[in-house]
């Protein structure tokens, strides 16, 4: 009977400390558009434009054209980029690439998605997308993992008939991300985001030049928010089941003592 009790106590830990968990991992509510989007896309990495996540952004230019844009990310989250581009009424085939860059500028890995699609003859958009990795707290200098900062989606037309160059298109860029939490989490963090991104603050000083400044967008509570993590929870709580296995097995090995046939004396 107490070891009944001592199981139905422990389920009931586990089952509390799972609710926080799952609810830590579930995927974060995207921003709305509020009316604020940006409806341009800078030429390079020292121009891209500033967008936060879950907001749409536009922006028109010509085939040929580099499209850039630059969005935070922090640890635990796995960003998706998706991208759409409207193309003329009469024009090739062309083959249009979605590419994501880290803060020191090395390209990304996508684990899915259609990063390069090729529009056939008359076709009135294509949709591209890249899931991204999990952003790390953490890495080895030699490895090109995720890490939290700033990171760069680049937009542009990569294969294309010659007359076709200079038409005009239109392309739409959201980035979400789902919040792993503990199921990718690791030990270490970065005390600074990762280079964050050089862009050019909206709005000119008093004599009429651009500032290039530090991004200014990022977390409320900082990047890489501190050290903990739902997998404290699962490690408490499996150290706390170990420890409840070890007293069952040992009362169930112990047997019910003192056989009453051996005498008081032996």
């Amino acid at each position: 009977m107490r070891i009944t009790r001592v199981l139905g106590a422990a389920l009931l830990a586990l089952g509390l400390a799972a609710g926080p968990a799952a609810a830590d991992s579930s995927p974060s509510p995207a921003a709305s558009d509020d009316g604020k989007a940006p409806t341009r896309a800078g030429t390079s990495f020292r121009t891209a434009t500033e967008i936060e996540q879950g907001e749409r952004a536009t922006a028109s230019g010509s085939t040929g054209d580099y499209l850039y844009w630059s969005f935070p990310a922090d640890t635990g989250q796995r960003p998706t980029v998706r991208a759409t581009v409207k193309l003329p009424g009469t024009h090739g085939s062309e083959a249009w690439q979605l590419d994501v860059y880290d803060g020191l500028r090395r390209r990304q890995a996508c684990q899915y998605g259609a990063q390069t699609r090729t529009a056939a003859q008359g076709t009135g958009s294509v949709e591209l997308a890249c899931v991204l990795r999990t952003v790390r707290g953490w890495s080895e200098p030699w490895a090109d993992d995720p890490l939290p900062g700033t990171y760069y989606v680049r937009l542009t037309v990569v294969d294309l008939g010659a007359s076709d160059l200079g038409q005009p298109v239109s392309a739409e860029v959201r980035v979400d991300s789902k919040d792993i939490g503990g199921a990718a989490a690791v030990d270490g963090s970065l005390g600074k985001p990762l280079v964050p991104g050089i862009a050019v603050r909206a709005g000119e000083d008093s004599d009429g030049s651009k500032a290039a400044v530090l991004s200014s967008f990022g977390s409320d509570d900082g990047w890489s928010s501190g050290w903990w993590s739902d997998r404290w929870v699962w490690t408490a709580v499996g150290g706390m089941l170990a420890a409840l296995a070890g007293i069952g097995g040992y009362v169930l090995t112990r047997g019910p003592g003192r056989p009453s046939r051996v005498p008081p004396n032996a």
